[in-house]
This record gives C-alpha cells, structure tokens and sequence, in this order.
C-alpha cells in the first residue's frame, strides 16, 4: 500500500486557538492604548511571536526597548497560556478527529509541523497525541513559515520524501511554506485568502475519503 506523510498544522487547522491568542495580545495591546480589532489579527496569523509583537507596536506606532519587548512576550505567553488550561476534545475542530482515525486505519504516517511552543500540551489536552508519529513545533525549528524547514523536518522524522507529504494548512504563509517545500498544499479556510493552495476546503468536514484515498494513491 502507498504511503504518504499527512502534515497538519495546529492553530486553525486542529484547534481553533487564534481567539486566545487575539485575547491575550489584545490585552496587552490595551495596556499600551493601541486600537488592536480581529481585522488587525488576521496580520498575525502564522507569524511568529516576536513579529507579532512588532506588528501591534507598528500599529500603534510605539517604539520600545528590548527589554519593554521581552516582558510584554512572557506576559502574552502566561495570559494565552491560562486559556489552554481547560483545554478538551470539545475545543477540536470539525471532522479533524475524523480524519486520523481514517488516516491510522490506512497506515498513514501523521506529523504535526507548526511555529506553536505549546503545541505539544495542546494534542495532550484534546487527547490526540498518539495519533501523530512525530510533532515539530516552534522550539525545534528556527526558520518561521513562509520557509518550509517544520515541514520538511516532519517529513524527515517520517521518512518520506517532500513530494510524497501532504500538508494541511490555514495561514497563507503556511501554504507557501508547503509548496516552497515542494509537497501538496491544503488550504483549510477561505479561498480567496488561501488561492495559492493546490486544493482548498472550508473544513474537514468538506473533505470525503474519496480524495483522500486519491492522495494516497497518487
């Protein structure tokens, strides 16, 4: 039988944690009068922390130092991360659980590839762990997506070449960190957001077994 690495993104894609994140840079965002609404959020979806930081102070056009910059990254890091505290299967998106059950039946390698530092808690809580042969997240890589390096070392870990991966996706970058990596990109979302993607769906509830079975064999 064919195998095919299946790569999935979190935040978006597994869960949908992009409102704790919004929160907890919101908050900070207040404390500093900058104006920051779910539009501006949008420029931050599969940004690492540190840009993130910087595009809100952008924003508000407020310049600070280093120091300012570290303390307020810990402090956006402990609010999101009282967020994840009650965490559970409820919290997973449509038809993901769906989906790897269907790819273990098949015998079909699952990585995690994602910038997240707290995505490994994050499959603990919603009791998805054992589904995925290997997890990269943001502490084992050091590039950010559009660069394809957490996809690549996925595919890595599971022995398979890039043009045999297949990567679920919400975030543009992430689309294009698929396709710079050579593998098959799946837009999870909006088609106009996500257009670079070989194959887009609104969720996984949109995905049959047909097109998977098809994905494994092509």
């Amino acid at each position: 039988m064919n195998k095919k690495a299946f790569i999935f993104d979190l935040d978006g894609v597994i869960v949908d944690t992009a409102k704790y994140h919004f929160l907890a840079w919101q908050k900070i965002a207040n404390e500093l009068d900058i104006d920051f609404t779910l539009e501006h959020n949008e420029l931050l979806k599969g940004v690492s922390r540190v840009r993130s930081l910087d595009i809100i102070l952008e924003l508000g056009k407020v310049t600070a130092s280093q120091e300012d910059k570290n303390k307020w990254l810990i402090q956006k890091n402990e609010e999101y991360l009282t967020y994840l505290v009650d965490m559970d299967q409820s919290e997973l998106l449509p038809g993901v659980l769906t989906l790897l059950q269907y790819l273990k039946e098949k015998n079909q390698p699952i990585a995690l590839g994602s910038a997240s530092k707290n995505a490994r808690p994050i499959l603990e809580k919603t009791g998805i762990r054992h589904y995925f042969d290997a997890v990269v997240d943001g502490n084992d890589v050091t590039n950010a997506k559009p660069d394809p390096e957490v996809f690549l070392m996925a595919a890595k870990l599971l022995n398979t070449k890039p043009e045999d991966s297949i990567v679920f996706e919400d975030s543009v970058a992430g689309v294009q960190a698929a396709n710079i990596g050579n593998m098959t990109s799946i837009g999870i979302g909006e088609a106009s957001t996500l257009h670079e993607a070989k194959y887009i769906f609104t969720d996984f509830t949109a995905i049959d077994t047909a097109f998977i079975e098809e994905l494994i064999k092509g």
